[in-house]
């Protein structure tokens, strides 16, 4: 449960970087955001994603040593191991969030400045910038899919070994005991990665177009507040 709170957590951040600001909005019929305002909301946004795909990829392995290596899962994923597992996470979500807020606010603005999303987002604010070398963003962008992919292969090995381990349980009851720990965190990794490729991979429309703005929200909003149900239901 260190893990899973932590994930609570991190999702209460990520919703908390974008939802309040949007509903503020709506209350007071404004649709503005400060430069400041845009800057911080884009590196919290990128700083929490990707240390929940390090959180979702630390669950994975704690799952690979429990059901794998029960006997020694209280000596590898000890207090010390799991702290440092989400200092990793939280290490890497910052340097991705300071490269990609750096990266995109050193480029020049020109034209208009109506952002086509709910919240200041990579491909939204490229369309407004009249800068034509994106070098910055492209190396960023560059590591950002190097670190989800190698996370991504992490938790595709561990669940094939766990798989391929609780196949070979001889009785149904522990069988289904081990799924019903490993399916809700496999659930979450799939459809937290599963919205935002389709967020990201989906290009940013010059006019305001609805399936994006559905997209989107989706993406920021539906995976943190369904982590929560998962578990809990599952529990």
């Amino acid at each position: 449960y260190h893990l899973l709170r932590h994930l609570a957590f991190l999702d209460l951040c990520l919703i908390s970087a974008t939802v309040p600001k949007s509903i503020l909005n709506s209350v007071t019929f404004t649709d503005s955001i400060s430069f400041l305002g845009c800057a911080v909301q884009l590196f919290l946004v990128v700083l929490m994603t990707a240390s929940e795909i390090g959180i979702l990829t630390a669950m994975s392995y704690d799952r690979y040593v429990a059901i794998l290596h029960p006997l020694h899962y209280e000596a590898v994923m000890s207090k010390g191991a799991s702290v440092l597992l989400m200092a990793v996470s939280w290490l890497n979500g910052g340097a991705l969030g300071i490269l990609y807020t750096t990266g995109t606010f050193s480029l020049k603005f020109c034209g208009s400045n109506q952002i086509h999303q709910f919240f200041c987002d990579v491909p939204a604010l490229l369309k407004l910038t009249c800068s034509e070398q994106h070098v910055t963003i492209r190396v960023s962008v560059a590591i950002g899919v190097c670190y989800a992919f190698s996370c991504l292969v992490c938790i595709l090995v561990s669940y094939v070994h766990i798989f391929s381990t609780v196949l070979k349980i001889p009785t149904r009851q522990k069988r289904s005991k081990a799924f019903s720990t490993s399916l809700p965190h496999l659930i979450v990794v799939s459809m937290f990665l599963l919205t935002g490729a389709v967020a990201y991979l989906k290009p940013a429309s010059d006019k305001p177009s609805l399936p994006h703005l559905l997209v989107s929200i989706f993406y920021s909003v539906a995976p943190p507040t369904l982590n929560p149900l998962i578990y809990s239901l599952r529990n």
